[in-house]
C-alpha cells in the first residue's frame, strides 16, 4: 500500500496522529520537499519525532521515475511524507493515479494545508477564489505571464487569486514576486493583495496593501504567499482585512 501522509504546515508537530500512526508502523518512510517545504524544522528532527529512518525523495522520484516507488508499494506498506496536504499538488494527484492504475492500494492522510490557512489568517471567503497560479523565477531571461493572465481572468468573475511563490532554487519572496509580476505587466501593481508569511508558525506575518506598496513590506522569512483581492469585497472581508491585515482605509472602495 502506498501511504500519502500530509504533514501540516510549518514543523514536524503538525503531523495529525493518524499520520504519525501510519507513518511509524509503515515498512518504508519517505518525505519530499519539492512541492514544498517545512521552514519550521529539518530532516532530521522529523526522522526524530517520527522515529524511523526516512529518505527524501527527488522530483524524479516523484513525477517521471515514480514507478520504483509503486513497485515497492505492491507488497509492502509505503509511506511518503508530504509539507502541506498530500493531494494539494498536482504531482501527488498524478502518483495516486498511477498507482491505483497499477493496482496498488492508495491510502491518503490529509492534513492542514497553505489553501485553507490562508482564509484562516487573512478572513477571506473560501468560495470567492477563483483559479490560483506560480511567479515563478524568469528562465532564460523569460518571465511567464501566466499569473498575470489568471489574475485577469480571475477578475473577470470577480474572484480572489492565489499566488504560488516559486521554491526553487530558493524560496521566492513577496518581494521578488512583486518585481516580476511587474516586469510581466506593470500596470498589475495598483491592485490590491495580501501578503503571507509564515503560515502555521506562533508568528505569521499578514499585510493588505496595493502590490505597489506591499513590495517594500519586510515579511520576514518565507515561506511567503500572494493573495491578488477580486474586484469587489464582501463587507465582512474588508472589516477582516483591516483587523488581521493591517489593511488601509482606501480598501473600503472594494466593498460591495
Amino acid at each position: 500500500m502506498l501511504i500519502l501522509i500530509g504533514m501540516g504546515l510549518w514543523d514536524e508537530t503538525d503531523i495529525s496522529c493518524k499520520g504519525l500512526e501510519f507513518a511509524r508502523r509503515a515498512d518504508e518512510v519517505y518525505i519530499e520537499f519539492y512541492t514544498s517545504k517545512l521552514m519550521g524544522t529539518n530532516l532530521d528532527r522529523i526522522r526524530n519525532f517520527v522515529g524511523r529512518e526516512i529518505r527524501e525523495l527527488s522530483r524524479s522520484d516523484l513525477e517521471e521515475n515514480c514507478g520504483w516507488i509503486i513497485e515497492k508499494a505492491r507488497d509492502r506498506d509505503v509511506a511518503i511524507l508530504v509539507p502541506g496536504d498530500p493531494m494539494i499538488a498536482t504531482t501527488h494527484s498524478a502518483l495516486r493515479l498511477e498507482a491505483e492504475k497499477s493496482g496498488v492500494e492508495v491510502r491518503i492522510i490529509h492534513s492542514a494545508s497553505i489553501v485553507n490557512a490562508i482564509c484562516g489568517l487573512t478572513g477571506l471567503h473560501n468560495y470567492r477564489f477563483g483559479k490560483s497560479a506560480t511567479v515563478s523565477y524568469p528562465y532564460a531571461g523569460k518571465v511567464s505571464k501566466t499569473p498575470i493572465n489568471v489574475i485577469k481572468q480571475n477578475l473577470s468573475i470577480d474572484a480572489h487569486t492565489v499566488l504560488f511563490l516559486d521554491l526553487h532554487p530558493k524560496p521566492m519572496t513577496i518581494g521578488e514576486a512583486i518585481e516580476i509580476l511587474e516586469k510581466a505587466e506593470d500596470s498589475i501593481l495598483n491592485l490590491f493583495a495580501v501578503g503571507i508569511a509564515r503560515a502555521g508558525s506562533e508568528n505569521p506575518f499578514v499585510k493588505c496593501d496595493r502590490l505597489k506598496k506591499l513590495r517594500y513590506v519586510d515579511f520576514g522569512e518565507p515561506l511567503h504567499i500572494l493573495v491578488v483581492l477580486a474586484r469587489t469585497l464582501h463587507f465582512m472581508e474588508f472589516e477582516c482585512l483591516r483587523r488581521f491585515a493591517s489593511a488601509p482605509e482606501e480598501l473600503e472602495e472594494l466593498v460591495a
